[in-house]
């Protein structure tokens, strides 16, 4: 490994750099993106059977919130069961728009590491190229095939591992990005159920 970083010059270091970057990230997303995390199945049946039981005291409130962003946006729903429908339900968006922030955490660099190593990869490329046309400036026009191999060598290494580094970290963004679509989208249908049952518009 260490003779084919060599061999790729000193453009391969930034991308290896974007590599590690990457890997770390995802990895952090991975395990904070968990559905049992995120949107725990039996917590929405137990704030129904809290709200029954008449007003929910605050260290109650307080402890839904650091349940899980569900309970985050529980939790503002609970602390305004008296308000009307309207403010609960602005109460859950605004707190829904706060989770859903939190939520894309590191989003936007993975992203950017997916958009940007190709083109750290072609870089590479473009300096391996000038190495080999560098080469090409020796007596009587002769070739240099050291430094003709050395070129290449840079060129095709940091295209393919600027590809190696893109591919996967986009399929993962992309993963992510509709993973959170989807608890975004759980979590509103959750609160409009606590919503409709507090004002009577629905049984549970």
């Amino acid at each position: 490994m260490l003779s084919i970083l060599l061999a790729a010059g000193w453009p391969i270091w930034p991308l290896l750099i974007a590599s590690i970057v990457a890997l770390a990230l995802i990895i952090e997303r991975v395990r904070s993106l968990r559905r049992g995390a995120i949107v725990p199945s039996t917590l929405l049946p137990e704030v129904l059977t809290l709200v029954r039981k008449g007003p929910v005291p605050a260290e109650v409130a307080n402890k839904l919130e650091a349940n899980s962003p569900l309970g985050r946006v529980l939790a503002a729903a609970v602390r305004n069961v008296n308000a009307p429908r309207d403010v609960m339900k602005e109460a859950i968006e605004e707190t829904g728009a706060a989770v859903a922030h939190d939520l894309e955490k590191y989003l936007t660099t993975i992203g950017t590491i997916a958009s940007a190593a190709p083109l750290m990869g072609l870089f590479g490329t473009v300096v391996g190229m000038i190495e080999i046309f560098g080469s090409q400036g020796g007596a009587a026009g002769s070739a240099n095939p050291a430094q003709l191999a050395s070129g290449i060598s840079i060129a095709l290494y940091n295209t393919g591992f600027g590809l190696a580094i893109a591919i996967p970290t986009l399929i993962f963004y992309r993963h992510f990005r509709r993973l959170i679509d989807s608890y975004i989208s759980e979590m509103q249908i959750q609160a409009v159920r606590l919503v409709d049952v507090v004002h009577g518009s629905r049984q549970g």
